[in-house]
């Protein structure tokens, strides 16, 4: 099975943003996609380009075009948010990303009316059902297939960086899980999500999306919900390992990481190197340890069993992509890693709301509104005592 690949802009980008949609009453999940994706697509006479439905009717899924910079990326999610907002509260809704909601139950969710999403309940029923979760999705341009499967491998051992900082869905229905992500591992109940399959090469990648689709697994490539992936249609690899983010500045944040870790890998190709796979045992660990233990993880250096920080691996990972960042243009959004490894993660900024609210986690919706509108994280409460504010605008 021959799959065609759309040679990309090296280097470009594009970023998914899943969007929940709340009633500012109850702080609940609230079907209104539909109707919010009506009314904002009707000037442009059809569906509308950067905002679309997901899975449920509380979710609105924003995106990017073809971007060159991260700058350029974030100031086009920024313009469909507005968009986005702007209806929701002629609603009485608000807008917020969280990898899921404090306490809504998934039980309670209605499904988009699309066909897939259909056959998608149809197939995994429960496991499908549950999904009341929220992610980013980024994309960086490659120019050939064969580059794709030597990148996805490499940057499988970077999933802990990515979902450390980004967890964000410490609680699900009303229950702190003691995780950083419980998103990461509701999704890994899907049979083709999760950590990908470690490939040879393209290949190898076409004649595995030949058995699935032979098989009846899946219909088309488009179901191979993969932590990271290759999009053939789009020419890029892609990110999917994010828990939603709250704010535009943590967008930027990890944006600019996918870009500067592409890049490296793109020129490491170009000069004859051959990229590092890691040890699908040590993958899947470390991301267990991430999931669980968010930025204070220790995750394993090698077969030896050998263990770091997270936290230290985070900062020798931004120190080392500087001059990177530098040509791309991202230098400013790398840096925020430092600043939100400071100031708390989404989840250890929801988890100290809730405690400095008896545990109110209303409290905590609140506070990821006013983060999605702030367009940054805020301090964490004094209430703290690790917590450190973020530095001003």
């Amino acid at each position: 099975m021959e799959i065609p690949f759309t040679s990309s802009p090296r280097s470009s980008l594009g970023v998914e943003w899943e969007l929940e949609l709340i009633d500012t009453g109850t702080r609940e999940l609230h079907s209104a996609a539909s109707d919010i994706l009506g009314e904002i697509s009707a000037p442009h006479g059809g569906e509308h380009p950067k905002a679309k439905n997901e899975l449920l009717e509380s979710c609105i899924e924003i995106i990017t075009g073809v971007c060159q910079t991260v700058r350029e990326a974030t100031e086009d999610l920024a313009e469909t948010l507005a968009e986005v907002s702007a209806a929701a509260e002629r609603r009485g809704l608000a807008v917020m990303c969280s990898g899921s909601h404090p306490f809504s139950d998934w039980a309670d969710q209605t499904i988009s009316p699309n066909p897939r999403y259909a056959a998608l309940i149809e197939r995994c029923q429960w496991i499908a059902r549950q999904l009341q979760i929220f992610g980013v999705h980024v994309h960086i341009g490659i120019r050939a297939p064969e580059k794709a499967i030597p990148i996805v491998n490499a940057l499988t051992a970077y999933i802990p960086h990515f979902l450390a900082i980004s967890a964000s869905s410490p609680y699900w229905i009303g229950t702190d899980t003691g995780l950083a992500s419980s998103r990461s591992k509701v999704f890994e109940g899907l049979p083709t999500a999760g950590l990908p399959y470690q490939m040879s090469g393209w290949t190898q990648f076409e004649d595995f999306m030949e058995t699935l689709i032979s098989a009846k697994t899946i219909e088309s490539i488009r179901e191979v919900w993969w932590d990271i992936r290759p999009h053939p249609t789009f020419g890029t690899v892609e990110l999917r390992i994010c828990d939603g983010l709250p704010t535009l500045y943590e967008i930027g944040m990890v944006a600019a990481l996918s870009q500067c870790l592409v890049e490296t890998f793109n020129t490491q190709l170009d000069r004859g190197y051959i990229l590092p796979t890691p040890k699908g045992w040590v993958l899947r660990e470390n991301k267990w340890r991430a999931a669980r233990y968010g930025l204070d993880a220790e995750v394993i250096l090698d077969d030896r069993g050998g263990t770091t920080p997270l936290r230290d691996a985070m900062r020798e990972l931004v120190d080392d992509l500087g001059p990177v960042s530098e040509r791309l243009g991202c230098a400013e959004e790398l840096v925020r890693i430092d600043d939100v490894m400071t100031g708390g993660a989404s989840y250890q900024r929801q988890r100290a709301v809730a405690a400095a609210h008896d545990g109110d986690l209303t409290a905590v919706v609140d506070a990821l509104i006013a983060e999605m509108r702030g367009g940054r994280p805020q301090a964490m409460p004094s209430t703290s005592r690790s917590a450190q504010p973020l530095p001003a605008p």
